[in-house]
This record gives structure tokens, C-alpha cells and sequence, in this order.
């Protein structure tokens, strides 16, 4: 049977209404087919992208299977005049997801991977993760070519604390204000000009075919992206054994395996939304290459090292766990305390 398709030629979304109810896992019958799936998103442009992109791989894989969203508002999306780290950092943007899947309204939750918290809660997994788009931070001004064109006093806005610390490490002349809200919210108060600059993930941009308004790509040495930027997670109930096996063929193991590295990372540094944390991780030839560095929020102190292994299997929980021990021992561990002290 074809999907019912919106005027876009898209999955349309199916009710979006949303009660909580208790985080427990609705039971699955052996007699459940995957005739049909359904996919749990946030309803910004980027996010409903995000998810009709995992729905046509899905059908591409599996001709015939019937796919719908069921899109969500999350605690993340409502509080938009508040600062992440001070109302419960990115896992806001996927509690509602989870909740979706736990009492079965939902199948799967398409996820930013930057976005997901450390910890999965008991019974979930990410069953798939996708090939990396473009990793990189990206510099957009409508006057300017580079951060370090700016002059004193220009004022970059940026959501991250990330973005923030080495912004204020590399160019201390430079102003950083808080900018919160979907793309073409930020892309907006930028053109009206409210900002020099505005800092957005390249990979954002690209997916909704704004990657003409990219004036700059950071590298990795001015701006370390964040864990997981770039990439795409699928989340399932760990219990829908037919849904991970549904999900195989989506996963990109190169992808997998060095986003694992770099959660590993921050993992091992209790890393979250208060810990300006940048986690980077290729594969070489034979050998996987991790870079990270720990700040503080307002880049008067940042350390930065880099390690690199040569790959098996079990090299990206290694090589994370490793990459913090020696962060913590120059000094990260001093910022983690500093932080919790203030927080």
C-alpha cells in the first residue's frame, strides 16, 4: 500500500496532542508487524527534515513500508528564552521523543546526536547511526569573512558554551551574546541586525539548503565541534528487536564508532550543556585520531589534547576514557570542580 503524502510529498504529521504519562514501556506482542512506523520529532524545520530524511531510507531499504511523524513540542523548544544550561541542558529536546516510544504512540526518534544526553535511559538504544554530514562550525555574517576580521566590540551570538569559551579564548575583543531559537530565527535577528556574527552548525545549514548563507567554515583548531555534531541517531525501545534489525542497514560504522569515541570522551568528564566540551574523532588509514578540549565558560583557561591509536574494536571507549585522563590531569578536572561549585 503507498504512503499517504502531505502536499509537500512528505509522511504528513499525525496528532501531535501529548499527555505525560509514566516513563514506562507499553509491551510489544510477537504477533506486531513493521508494516508500518512511526517516527517521533521535534517540529522545527531542521528536525522535520532530519525525520523525513530517515523516512526515505527507510522506504528506500523497504519498498512498500508506511511511514508517519508524530511531531512533538519539547520542554527545549517551549523555553526558548532561557538559557540551556540553566534549565536542564539538550536532553529536554528528546524527553518528550522518549516518551513517545516508551508508551508506543511512536516506533523510533530521529535525534541530532549532539543533542543526546551521555546516559540513555534503562531500555533504550540508538539503533542506527547515520553517515556524518559536515562536522564543522559555521561562521555567518552578511559583512564580515572570518572571526578574525571582527573588530572590537562585534557581537556574536551563539547558544553554546562550547562555541562561547573558544570564541573568548582566541578573540578576547569579541563580544559574545546568547542566541537561541530554530535556524531561520537566528538567520533573521542576524539579517536585522542584531548580531555581526552568528556561529551554526555547518551540517544544519546544509540539510535545509541554506549552506550559501556558510561564510566561513571553522576548523577544528578555532572552533572543536561538538560530540556527536554532524550525525544523526535513530532511538528505539531496546526491546523492538525486529526495529534494530530494521535499523541495520542505516548504520554507518565509520560514523558509529568515532561518535562513540567522542561520547566516550564526555562521558568520562561527566560532560552536559554546563561544561564547555568539544569532542572530535577521525578515522585515519588504520588509526583513529581524538581531539578534545575542556573550558571555562568565559575562555580564560582551555585545555585542549589529542591522542591518537591505532583502531579495533574497542578502541573508541579506550581511546575517549584515555583522552579525559590526561585532560583531567592538566587541569580539566580543576574546571569541572569550579563549575559544580558555581552551579
Amino acid at each position: 500500500m503507498a504512503n499517504a503524502l502531505d502536499a509537500t510529498g512528505w509522511p504528513p504529521i499525525v496528532d501531535s496532542s501529548f499527555q505525560l504519562a509514566q516513563f514506562q514501556l507499553a509491551p510489544v506482542t510477537l504477533s506486531d508487524t513493521l508494516n508500518s512506523i512511526v517516527i517521533a520529532t521535534r517540529q522545527s524545520a531542521l528536525a522535520l527534515w532530519q525525520a523525513r530524511y530517515v523516512s526515505s531510507l527507510l522506504q528506500h531499504h523497504y519498498p512498500g513500508l508506511q511511514v508517519s511523524l508524530l511531531g512533538l513540542t519539547t520542554e527545549g523548544d517551549r523555553r526558548l528564552e532561557s538559557s540551556l544550561a540553566k534549565i536542564g541542558g539538550k536532553g529536554l529536546f528528546v524527553k518528550e521523543l522518549e516518551r513517545a516510544l516508551a508508551d508506543g504512540r511512536a516506533d523510533i526518534a530521529v535525534h541530532s546526536m549532539k543533542d543526546v544526553p551521555m546516559h540513555l535511559p534503562d531500555g533504550f538504544r540508538i539503533g542506527a547511526i547515520l553517515a556524518r554530514e559536515e562536522p564543522r562550525d559555521a561562521f555567518v555574517s552578511n559583512q564580515f569573512a572570518s572571526l578574525q576580521s571582527l573588530g572590537p566590540g562585534s557581537i556574536v551570538g551563539t547558544s553554546s558554551l562550547r562555541r562561547q569559551s573558544q570564541i573568548k579564548a582566541h578573540h578576547p575583543q569579541i563580544q559574545v551574546k546568547p542566541l537561541r531559537g530554530n535556524v531561520q530565527t537566528r538567520l533573521r535577528k542576524l539579517d536585522e541586525g542584531e548580531f555581526t556574527a552568528i556561529i551554526l552548525a555547518a551540517a544544519g545549514l546544509t540539510r535545509l539548503e541554506l549552506q550559501h548563507r556558510i561564510t566561513h567554515l571553522l576548523e577544528p583548531e578555532e572552533s572543536l565541534p561538538a560530540v556527536g555534531q554532524g550525525a544523526l541517531g535513530i532511538e528505539c525501545r531496546n526491546d523492538r528487536r525486529e526495529l534494530r534489525e530494521l535499523l541495520a542497514p542505516l548504520d554507518d560504522a565509520s560514523t558509529r564508532c568515532c561518535v562513540e569515541a567522542e561520547r566516550a570522551l564526555s562521558r568520562a568528564l561527566s560532560g552536559s550543556c554546563t561544561l564547555p566540551l568539544g569532542g572530535y574523532a577521525q578515522l585515519v588509514g588504520e588509526q583513529m585520531q581524538l581531539r578534545g578540549f575542556v573550558a571555562t565558560p568565559d575562555g580564560s583557561r582551555l585545555i585542549e589534547e589529542e591522542l591518537t591509536l591505532p583502531y579495533t574494536d574497542s578502541v573508541p571507549d579506550k581511546i575517549g576514557k584515555e583522552l579525559a585522563r590526561r585532560l583531567t590531569q592538566r587541569g580539566a578536572g580543576e574546571i569541572l570542580a569550579s563549575l559544580d561549585s558555581t552551579g
